[in-house]
């Protein structure tokens, strides 16, 4: 566990990639905690002032910046004859959607989160006390 916490947070612009429709410009806010150092979370702002966020591991982001990753509900892989390209493919019970962003963006917050918390590291950043007792006041208040 490490006392000092890193958080790191870059704005994106996505696109919205649908059949038969003018692409739509999203703009996401990439954070990402030492405090969760598995994962990259991205706030995607709708036309109505509100979020969607998704949470991503990791290492699914940095494998789809060098060709397909993912399975199931979040894939992610370079944008064919498009090499500056990425593609996010998203699915939820609720829809699908696909995304295509700037490789160099999300490579440079990977970078900065992989500096913070280099690779393989990430297990002696986790405070499993304090996890601990987070579920447990979860399943308090929830009684």
């Amino acid at each position: 566990m490490r006392d000092e916490h890193t958080i790191i947070c870059s704005p994106a612009m996505f696109e919205l990639i649908a059949p038969d429709a003018p692409v739509v410009p999203v703009k996401v806010e990439l954070s990402y905690s030492s405090r969760d150092p598995y994962a990259v979370q991205a706030s995607f702002r709708t036309g109505h002032g509100s979020a969607v966020d998704w949470v991503f591991a990791r290492d699914l982001l940095a494998d789809g910046l060098l060709g397909p990753a993912g399975t199931g509900d979040v894939r992610v892989q370079p944008v064919p004859h498009d090499a500056g390209r990425i593609e996010l493919e998203l699915t939820s019970p609720s829809g699908h959607a696909v995304f295509t962003t700037c490789a160099a963006t999300l490579a440079d917050f990977l970078d900065r989160t992989f500096e913070a918390v280099p690779p393989s590291t990430e297990y002696s950043w986790l405070d499993f006390d304090d996890a601990l007792s987070d579920l447990l006041d979860n399943d308090r208040a929830r009684d």
